[in-house]
């Protein structure tokens, strides 16, 4: 790291040697001040980002926030700020709020960098934004990590922290950001790195990497000393360790595979995923060795890939150009063109070209059209897999989309019909290859399906299986082969995950509010709890754990309990599948009284959280409880579920606060 200066707003402060202070010794009221979240992870406009957001207006259009491990002065990771704009508030940085007292003052403390000496200008404002912005100081930072800070009266009792980043588009790095009341206290020092896994691989997870040959490397751990290297092209192999996939250990963090003396003498073989791991090792500490996570990076394949449209897109503008990226080391491509899927794919002999790009002379509505690019190498000829597309007016929309993951294993199959269509022929299975070339008397073939009956109940999905589907439309004057789609089921079952809420209030026939569903205690005098928003958004939109809404729940436990509950149409038996666990995310914020947090089903089988005060604990935190310890219910017969906070049926004095839920799921 580098040396360590300490300077307040343009000023050089020379400061006696202090002795360390605990980084406990002051009461931080930031959450996640270090940014310990997954490193390079791009959290631009992300509100899963632990207690910090960003705001940019449209000249800010361009800027990046990452979490990354390269920068850091404590923990093992900071924040890198790629700024766009030039007013410096047109890109900040800020957290989310914490409370304050108007009597009192509070300081605001942080380290910083620069690529380049650089302004970068730190304010309070209200976090509603009623007041403006107060304390506005201009801090000039350097290129080597130093500590900043100010102190300033508040005007607001829910406050926030802006970092007005822009201006100058220098990039920069922000870490161990603390806000907290009083004066300036100095000598708080940030901590060592806690990082003992390997990090920062290169070629970077799932990289696609273009040569035959890698330089890997990668960041060591904290206490490492040497470290065990595993890599091969399967999965469990390197996961588990396996005698083959084990290259050997090492003191350098750098290793050649795909040349001649090192591992793969023979080079890397093109459209090969490789996958590697770095055990971290020193024998002097008895939690040695750490096993790493599992990387990849892929070499491309010799045939062309990545088209444009995508495999199996429908409603292709009718003067759309096809591209797709060459195959690795082609020299000149071979496009085969034309609405015959057979003649598609047996034609030979077309006519070169250099070009990775293809406009076809004229494309008609309601039409599926086949494409194929074979790649030649100097050296052979690669011939190409048979893509297709549909025009509007053709078949389209299927559902579950193509690509989609995560579908639930009760999913329907459903598809809008090609506009002139008489019928439509379906074929549905588990093998890609087996669907796509499949013909009335293959076993994949369903069956007819009449003009308006354009679906299909499978009765059942497989759990965390493929699928691939395809509906060919029945024409008077023959049959065009359809589409083929594809989609994978998740490897869980889904409670709630709060996406289907929207904000249509009766008696619109669709509506669907999260707090007609889940019952609060609106209107009770025993039931503190309060789901949703009064206005909307209903859903919270803004804080969730993925996707695009969470549920927001504020509890009042003032002499009584808060609970609210939703009645459940599926699933109903908490066995299927094989699922044992029940799993839930939570978020707490800031300023929430300690009450202790409950799961109930069937309005009588209760499991409380381990933390009493979890309702202030920080950030996202996933709840995992084994169904077996809701005792007394029978779980083939699951009819609702209810989160609470206190002690159910029990009312007692308690506080207020805000809790934020999100991905209710069963797993395994």
């Amino acid at each position: 790291m580098c040396k360590r200066l300490i300077y307040l707003a343009r000023f050089v402060l020379v400061l006696v040697v202090l002795p360390p202070v605990s980084h406990a010794q002051v009461d931080n009221l930031l959450q996640n001040p270090s940014f310990e979240e997954e490193e390079d992870e791009d959290i631009l406009d992300d509100p899963t980002w632990e207690q910090w957001c960003t705001w940019n207006p449209a000249e800010g259009a361009g800027s990046s926030v990452t979490v990354v491990d390269t920068e850091f002065i404590d923990g093992a990771r900071s924040l890198r700020i790629d700024p766009k704009g030039p007013e410096n508030w047109h890109f900040i940085v800020v957290n989310i709020g914490f409370p304050a007292d108007l009597n009192k003052n509070y300081t605001a403390s942080f380290w910083a960098k620069a690529e380049e000496p650089r302004t970068l200008t730190v304010q309070m404002k209200a976090s509603d934004n009623s007041v403006n912005a107060w304390g506005a100081t201009d801090f000039d930072l350097t290129t080597e990590w130093a500590e900043y800070y100010y102190t300033s009266d508040v005007q607001h009792v829910d406050v926030k922290l802006e970092f007005l980043c822009a201006g100058s588009e220098v990039p920069h790095w922000l870490d161990f950001v603390l806000v907290y009341e009083g004066e300036y206290v100095a000598g708080i020092e940030p901590g060592a790195s806690s990082r003992v896994k390997a990090a920062a691989p290169e070629p970077a997870d799932g990289a696609l990497h273009p040569d035959t040959w890698a330089n890997l490397s990668w960041r060591a751990g904290g206490h490492a000393v040497s470290h065990d290297v595993y890599i091969g092209d399967n999965l469990e192999d390197v996961d588990n360790g396996a005698e083959g996939a084990f290259v050997g250990n090492q003191a350098d963090t750098t290793l050649i595979v795909g040349f001649p003396g090192f591992p793969y003498p023979d080079g890397l073989v093109p459209g090969t995923t490789y996958y590697w791991r770095i055990d971290e090792v020193n024998d002097a500490d008895p939690n040695s060795p750490w096993k790493g996570d599992v990387w990849s990076f892929s070499i491309p394949p010799k045939t062309a890939y990545n088209p444009v449209p995508a495999d199996g897109t429908d409603s292709i503008a009718l003067d759309s150009e096809l591209s797709w990226t060459a195959g690795f080391g082609s020299r000149l491509h071979t496009v085969y063109f034309g609405d015959d899927f057979d003649t598609v794919s047996n034609a030979v002999g077309g006519p070169p070209q250099s070009a990775t790009s293809f406009t076809p002379a004229s494309l008609e509505g309601e039409k599926v059209y086949y494409w194929r690019v074979d790649e030649f190498d100097a050296l052979e000829t690669h011939k190409g897999e048979v893509w297709s597309f549909a025009t509007p007016g053709a078949i389209a929309n299927p559902q579950p989309a193509n690509g989609a993951a995560d579908v639930q294993m009760i999913a329907t199959l459903s598809w809008t019909a090609a506009d002139n269509a008489a019928s439509h022929e379906l074929y549905f299975g588990a093998d890609a290859d087996a669907v796509k070339n499949a013909t009335t008397a293959s076993p994949e073939y369903i069956g007819p399906r009449a003009l308006g009956a354009e679906s299909y109940d499978p009765e059942g999905l497989a759990f965390d299986s493929s699928y691939t589907w395809r509906v060919d439309e029945v024409y008077p004057d023959g049959t065009v082969k359809g589409l083929v789609w594809s989609f994978s089921t998740a490897d869980f079952i889904l409670v709630d995950d709060f996406e289907s809420y929207n904000d249509f209030d009766p008696p619109d026939p669709n509506s669907n509010r999260i707090f007609d569903k889940w019952k609060d205690g609106f209107g009770t005098a025993d039931n503190g709890a309060l789901v949703g928003n009064d206005l909307p958004p209903y859903a919270e939109q803004t804080i969730v754990h993925s996707g695009a809404q969470s549920m927001i729940y504020r509890y009042d436990n003032a002499n009584k309990t808060s609970e609210a509950t939703m009645t459940l149409v599926y699933p109903r038996d908490w066995t299927e599948q094989g699922v044992a666990k029940l799993s839930l995310w939570f978020r707490a914020a800031s300023g929430n009284s300690a009450e202790r947090m409950f799961v109930a089903l069937n309005g009588t089988a209760v499991v409380y959280h381990d933390d009493a005060a979890a309702t202030q604990t920080s950030g996202w935190n996933e709840w995992v409880i084994d169904l077996a310890a809701f005792a007394g219910v029978d779980l083939t017969n699951i009819d609702s579920i209810t989160l609470g906070f206190g002690t159910k049926n029990s009312p007692a004095a308690g506080g207020t606060g805000t809790m934020y839920f999100d991905d209710i799921q069963l797993i395994r």
